[in-house]
């Protein structure tokens, strides 16, 4: 069957190997521009992202024909390898073997909200560690 409508909003948290801060700020948006290529590509619309030095969030209404596991899969694997192949971190990169996948109703996305919480990263890093941010991540989403 043909799914003509879709609202499968996804909020994914990408985790660098062993939470280490490799991703420098001056490769952040060439990343991010990447990986909006790479959703665009896979019938799938991003919203919001932000590459911190330790994680990455992106906010996407992903294609019908795709899961979160494959979706997170294509982004994971293709970032990787334009992030080495491009030099863009000191040494070897690599996610860690898992990601968080957190279903977002069309509500959840306002403009504003989504822009004052994934794109004022650094702001919101000041006052919050990311240990403490995915900690309630898990609770807010009863993952934990």
């Amino acid at each position: 069957m043909k799914i003509e409508f879709n609202n499968l909003y996804t909020h994914f948290v990408f985790i660098t190997l062993k939470r280490q801060p490799v991703i420098p700020e001056k490769s952040r948006i060439r990343i991010e521009k990447y990986i909006t290529g790479i959703v665009k590509n896979n019938s799938s619309k991003l919203y919001a992202i932000y590459a911190n030095p330790e994680h990455m969030h992106i906010l996407v209404s992903r294609a019908p024909t795709l899961s979160e596991v494959e979706l997170a899969t294509i982004i994971s694997d293709s970032s990787e390898k334009f992030i080495n192949e491009n030099k863009l971190v000191m040494g070897s990169f690599s996610w860690q073997q898992s990601a968080a996948a957190f279903s977002v109703s069309k509500s959840g996305i306002d403009p504003e909200d989504r822009d004052k919480y994934i794109l004022n990263q650094p702001e919101h890093h000041k006052r919050v560690s990311f240990a403490q941010e995915y900690d309630h991540f898990l609770k807010f989403y009863q993952a934990k």
